[in-house]
């Protein structure tokens, strides 16, 4: 069962038109919140489906990709991608260092929108396995994952799993 079932298309457009008007309009809402809980949880299964579907080495993330990797490797050079600890994230030191990153980043769209991150890249999206980052450090994080081929196994085992659905099924 998915975080989005039950969730037509009608009620995302509405959420989306709702989540692009000016934070000020907005005063501690719990639609606001819930709409926004259902956006993030739509695009981290979209991005899960896209990692399934495609060889993540192709995947293409935003038009800013090559820069965004070229300065996350450069600011962040031994940032451990496979398992990120919430330190390197979420530390004094560590919000410094990433504050710093996103603003240089500012003219990628919705850079600093909220958005699930897996801590593990080896597993899939779960309560366990997320952490909320900005859209930029998502970015950086997924885009160094799939240069680097650390999302290949997500891709690997699904394809892995439906060759062996479609051989017991021929």
């Amino acid at each position: 069962m998915s975080i989005t079932d039950g969730v037509d298309a009608g009620a995302a457009l509405d959420a989306a038109s709702y989540l692009t008007r000016p934070a000020e309009e907005y005063v501690n809402d719990a639609n606001v919140e819930a709409m926004w809980a259902v956006k993030v949880a739509e695009d981290s299964e979209v991005h899960y489906n896209l990692l399934c579907s495609a060889d993540p080495k192709l995947l293409k993330l935003c038009k800013y990709d090559d820069w965004i990797y070229s300065k996350f490797r450069k600011q962040f050079p031994k940032f451990r991608i496979d398992l990120v600890d919430e330190e390197s994230l979420k530390s004094p030191v560590a919000k410094e260092k990433w504050r710093t990153f996103c603003e240089e980043l500012k003219k990628v769209e919705d850079f600093s929108f909220g958005t699930l991150l897996r801590l593990n890249a080896h597993e899939e999206y779960s309560e366990e396995n997320t952490i909320l980052v900005t859209r930029v450090q998502f970015l950086a994080i997924e885009i160094a994952r799939n240069r680097e081929g650390v999302n290949d196994g997500v891709y690997n085992r699904y394809i892995n799993c439906k060759l062996q659905t479609d051989s017991s099924s021929s």
